[in-house]
């Protein structure tokens, strides 16, 4: 690992701040810290590297082990409808994994104050406006996509051949077919599935399926885990810094934010970013109020050995709640929408064991053999991400809370990110994404 001695100046505890350069505007920025190294964080970080920014990247990993290496890959610009909508709670009861859904509550009580912040943003007015912001991104995501892995010179690492959407019985056949043909999904398509397609997924599972779509415009990475790694190659070549370490708190000295390890030295720079994920709510809450942010647990089982073709696109068995992806590295299958306000509890068993059952049930071409992951997706209540500059310090900025669009949105994000980093207007308002929209809600209710 790299000791950084260019990047920030190190503070002793007492000793007064000290920062790079002469206190600059953003746009003379010369030096940022990004905390998080997840694809959020990483993208971020190149980006701000090639800007010329001396960037220093700390994470506790050495590699991403959450939600950027556990998804299921899938670049999902279709799902414009944010997920704070009344058609996601009046589903919610039959949802539940008390009665064999996906969706479950680890702390009811403790998730109370979430849950009636969602049901607020779910209103008719919020759900528009809400659909009108990740409009906004989502349109820009693939491209941005296309451009990050042509600068990488890694076309390899992008699939852009959409994704499949399946129903086992006649019945969710008909009732999703009509959704999905009605729903705003941004610029990708949906057709039927013809005949052929279908014949071709009887033949691949234990029956034949009832129904189904196939999307276009959307797409995949061919890896997770070798996208995060050319991703931190790209940024080490580019002069980049790396520090495995965990941040634990922000602090506020003459109006800048300093960055505070666990071992309790205290890292500065012109800009910093608070990228972590889920570790960002409790960041943010050492300056100031601590956004509403939920850890959203999902689970997945992968094989190294199995029969699925190699050319077939993410595939999503709707009535099981389940999307599964073939890998470079292997079958994916994942599910499960889990909250929970302490992202540190533990596995449910049950989960696998589930995904376990559904797979079985399918017929999925899979050995016995599987690795079990589960990790915390970072979420607000009205499903959009949190992007901008902290009203708290002057050279702070915050990139978290993409809830299932981290991976979808996060080159989008980063050219956001590098935007604000010298001055530039984004080219999208980032009012939707603004912290204080909670404040302000907040007051509205009161």
């Amino acid at each position: 690992m790299h000791q950084v001695t260019t990047v920030y100046e190190r503070i002793d505890p007492g000793s007064g701040p000290l920062h790079v350069g002469h206190d600059p505007q953003p746009a003379l920025a010369g030096s940022a810290l990004v905390i998080g190294g997840g694809i959020v964080g990483l993208c971020s970080a190149l980006r701000l590297r090639q800007l010329g920014l001396r960037t220093t990247l700390i994470d506790p990993m050495a590699l991403p082990s959450g939600a950027s290496y556990g998804n299921a890959g899938h670049i999902a610009v279709e799902q414009v409808e944010p997920l704070a909508s009344w058609a996601t709670i009046r589903s919610a009861p039959r949802r539940l994994f008390a009665f064999g859904g996906a969706l479950d509550v680890r702390d009811p009580l403790a998730s109370a104050p979430w849950m009636a912040r969602f049901v607020h943003a779910a209103s008719p007015s919020g759900f528009h406006a809400g659909r009108e912001a990740l409009r906004g991104l989502l349109d820009r995501a693939l491209p941005a996509w296309h451009a990050l892995v042509g600068e990488l010179q890694r076309p390899d690492l992008l699939r852009s051949d959409g994704h499949v959407v399946l129903w086992e019985s006649g019945r969710s056949a008909r009732l999703r077919r009509d959704v999905w043909m009605s729903a705003d999904i941004g610029s990708a398509s949906v057709r039927d599935l013809d005949r052929g397609e279908l014949d071709e997924f009887a033949g691949l599972l234990r029956q034949r399926p009832a129904g189904g779509v196939r999307f276009a415009g959307t797409g995949q990475v061919a890896d997770p885990t070798r996208m995060l790694q050319a991703l931190r190659e790209a940024f080490d070549q580019a002069g980049g810094e790396s520090v495995q370490g965990c941040v634990r708190g922000i602090a506020v000295e003459g109006g800048r934010a300093v960055a505070i390890l666990d071992d309790g030295q205290r890292l500065s720079a012109d800009l910093v970013l608070v990228a972590a994920g889920v570790a960002s709510g409790e960041l943010m809450a050492s300056i100031g109020p601590r956004p509403p942010l939920i850890a959203e647990r999902g689970y997945h089982l992968q094989w190294r050995q199995h029969g699925w073709p190699e050319d077939m696109p993410p595939v999503v068995f709707e009535d099981r709640s389940m999307i599964v992806t073939r890998f470079d590295g292997g079958l994916r299958a994942a599910g499960f929408v889990e909250f929970a306000t302490n992202a540190r509890l533990p596995a449910d068993p049950r989960k696998w064991v589930a995904l376990r059952s559904h797979v079985d049930a399918l017929g999925l071409p899979t050995s016995a053999n599987a690795d079990e992951w589960f990790g915390a997706r970072p979420t607000l209540p009205d499903y959009l991400p949190a992007i901008g500059r902290s009203m708290c310090a002057s050279n702070l900025l915050y990139a978290f809370g993409h809830q299932h669009l981290g991976l979808t949105l996060a080159p989008v994000t980063s050219e956001i990110v590098s935007a604000l980093a010298i001055g530039l207007e984004p080219m999208v308002s980032l009012a939707p994404f603004d912290l204080q929209r909670f404040q302000r809600s907040t007051g509205a209710r009161k």
